[in-house]
Order: structure tokens, then C-alpha cells, then sequence
């Protein structure tokens, strides 16, 4: 091992050691506050370009297996632990974690004090960030080098991520088709469909630039819009998608970027939040029944909603559901006179609790009551 840098584009910079593949990356700085669930964050769409700190000291010790994969690949563009255990000890492993950081060529650190680092974010906000190590670069060129990045704010990155093409995802074998919905891949995790395949939903997974009037070609008694990475001012040809299926009284439902995207198509805008929600214990509170649900987020942005009142939009009137019982976000939004909704987190809790996974069932629900005959559709 050799020495490794942490530098921030305000000049910070923290030392550590070189772990996972050498060289140079760059990204946003993020945090995670999961004591768990590392694979599920390395594999998720969301976090392409950005560099992930885990917040937790020991990470690694369950390695990593293919069947938690969220993906096809490794997005994160960096990892920064403080750490890493020195061996595997999980019966479902089936490589460690830096053996797949090394074969995914991301490049790592280890022996970062990364509760200092997030201490840091959390005074001075979001920035960019790069890890540096085998090379010989002097300080000033490091910081020089992360400065000259992009910012996450204006980045249109879901075209990175969407499938190729799209696919369908079955309910498993003796769960009757009760609906057929339509998913716009921004990003989207494997347990994300394969939730709501268990809920009796045949899911047609499509990629971004894909037309409403395509998609209406299938006639889905749904429409949901994923997770995934970016700034949701750039997303304005899927905003405007979502305005058509609002039009047409098709349920909808979104998740995190999805939640952004549906936000801005009622109206509001978004943000930028000085460091985000990432992890898998983040505290939010259910507005209509007062229940504190513990979940799992990875987002940076933010819709600007009324918190306090119903609010009126050109779809008619809606409510803020949730909000982030840490800085009062708002982390859902439901509309009262047309069957739409979202949340700003991951209700397939892969990883994470399963407390919001009464989601789905909810949007089963919208659909029946929207659709009542599609609800038995294999059983004509």
C-alpha cells in the first residue's frame, strides 16, 4: 500500500492509503450513514459520479455475491473507507469487496478518518472531490485537477444508466398478472420491478427517450418513474411524458428521481440540498397517519412544496405525505383528484429496512380503483 489522497475542491485534503484499483477519479463527495448494504450503494444507478464515503469504520466484511446486485456493473466512481475488513466471513459470499472494486477499476481509500470528512460536507456542503494515489502530484495540482470537474447541479446523466432496450419483468410463477405497468428506467434497481412482479405486476421496463404514445401502446394500468442520477432540472422531456399520463388519469407512481420528476411536472421546483439523504436509517415522517417509517435514500436534490397546506396545481389539488424528520424535506407528494403519488426513497429496501414497502401495495390500489377490470387480468 502506498499513500493515497482525499482532496475536496475547497482546498481540503485528508491522507489515507491507496486500497481497491490505483490512479485518479473524480466525483461529488456523498456520504452514506448505512451500517450495511455497501453492494446494494456500489451497484446503484443513483450514485453514478459520485464518490461514496461510508460513514460506518468497518465495511467489507460480507464481501460482495452476484445476487445482490442491483445492476449490471459498479456506478460509484470512488470509494472511501475507513477500514476494510481484512477478511470475508458471509456463507453467500462470493468475492470481497476490493477484488470487485478491482475488477470494476474503481478506485478506493482506506485509513480516512471519514467521520471527520463528513463532518466537513456537513458545515460546508456538497462539493467535488477526488482520490488520488501511485502518482506524484504535488497538492496544489491535486486541488487544481478537482476543481477543474463538473458539479452535480446541471448534470443530465440518467442517458448513462437507462437500459438499452426495454424488457419485461414477470410476476414469479403461481402469482396471478392482476396489472401490467409501464417503468421508465432512469436508473432503476433490480428489486425495484421485482417488488412490484410480487404484487402481481407484469413490469415493462423502458428506456429513457422512449414516447408516451409508445408506451401507451401497451396499455399499462400504471406508469412509474425510478430512481436515478443527475439534476431533475435537465430531466424536462420525461417531465413533460409525465404531464401527458397526469392528462390521461394513468396511475403514477415515483421514487426518488421519479418523486423530483413528478414534482416539477405539478409545478414546483427542485434544489439542490446542501449535502443530501443517503443511507439506509434515515428517519420520515408519514403525514397521514403520523407514523415515523425508518428508510432508505440516496438523493441531493429536493422539491420545493408547500408543507403546511394542501396545495393546487393544473391537475387539481395535492398534499405533501412525508417529510424528512432530520431538516423537514419534503419526501413525498400525493395528489387528491388523480391517482399520482411519490416518495423521495427506496421502497424495495435493497438494502435497508422494509418499512416502506407498503408503497407498492398502495399503488396497487390506485391502480385497481382506476382500472377495477384490470385487476383480473390473467383470469378472464
Amino acid at each position: 500500500m502506498s499513500r493515497a489522497f482525499l482532496v475536496l475542491d475547497d482546498g481540503a485534503i485528508f491522507e489515507g492509503t491507496s486500497w481497491a484499483a490505483i490512479g485518479e477519479t473524480y466525483g461529488e463527495a456523498v456520504f452514506s450513514t448505512g451500517m450495511t448494504g455497501y453492494q446494494e450503494t456500489l451497484t446503484d444507478p443513483s450514485y453514478h459520479r459520485q464518490i461514496v464515503i461510508m460513514t460506518a469504520p468497518h465495511i467489507g466484511n460480507t464481501g460482495m455475491n452476484d445476487l445482490d446486485m442491483e445492476s449490471e456493473r459498479i456506478w460509484v466512481s470512488g470509494f472511501v473507507v475507513r477500514n476494510p475488513s481484512p477478511v470475508v466471513s458471509n456463507w453467500r459470499s462470493q468475492y470481497s469487496l476490493e477484488d470487485a472494486l478491482i475488477q470494476s477499476n474503481v478506485v478506493g481509500i482506506q485509513g480516512v478518518d471519514t467521520r471527520a470528512v463528513t463532518r466537513h460536507l456537513r458545515e460546508r456542503g456538497a462539493m467535488r472531490m477526488g482520490i488520488f494515489s501511485g502518482g506524484e502530484l504535488s497538492r496544489d495540482e491535486m486541488v487544481i485537477k478537482v476543481r477543474a470537474t463538473s458539479a452535480m447541479a446541471g448534470a443530465f446523466l440518467a442517458n448513462d444508466v437507462t437500459t438499452k432496450k426495454k424488457y419485461v419483468v414477470h410476476p414469479p410463477a403461481g402469482t396471478p398478472t392482476r396489472f401490467r405497468v409501464a417503468a421508465l428506467d432512469l436508473g432503476i434497481k433490480n428489486a425495484t420491478p421485482r417488488s412490484m412482479s410480487q404484487r402481481g405486476m407484469e413490469v415493462t421496463v423502458f428506456p429513457l427517450g422512449t414516447s408516451a404514445e409508445e408506451i401507451m401502446t401497451m396499455n399499462p394500468d400504471g406508469l412509474f418513474i425510478s430512481n436515478g442520477p443527475g439534476d431533475p432540472a435537465t430531466m424536462t422531456s420525461v417531465v413533460a411524458l409525465v404531464r401527458e399520463f397526469l392528462l390521461n388519469e394513468i396511475p403514477i407512481f415515483g421514487i426518488c428521481f421519479g418523486h423530483q420528476i413528478l414534482g416539477r411536472a405539478l409545478g414546483f421546483d427542485t434544489y439542490k440540498l446542501p449535502f443530501g439523504h443517503r443511507g439506509i436509517n434515515q428517519p420520515v415522517k408519514n403525514l397521514r397517519t403520523g407514523r415515523v417509517e425508518i428508510t432508505a435514500h440516496n438523493h441531493g436534490f429536493a422539491v420545493e412544496a408547500p408543507v403546511d397546506n394542501n396545495f393546487r396545481t393544473v391537475f387539481g389539488a395535492g398534499f405533501v405525505s412525508h417529510i424528512c424528520l432530520n431538516d423537514g424535506v419534503v419526501e413525498g407528494l400525493e395528489l387528491l383528484e388523480r391517482p399520482a403519488f411519490s416518495v423521495q426513497y427506496h421502497p424495495e429496501s435493497a438494502a435497508g429496512p422494509h418499512d416502506a414497502a407498503y408503497l407498492f401495495d398502495h399503488f396497487a390500489d390506485l391502480m385497481s380503483k382506476s382500472h377495477p377490470s384490470t385487476s383480473k387480468v390473467n383470469n378472464a
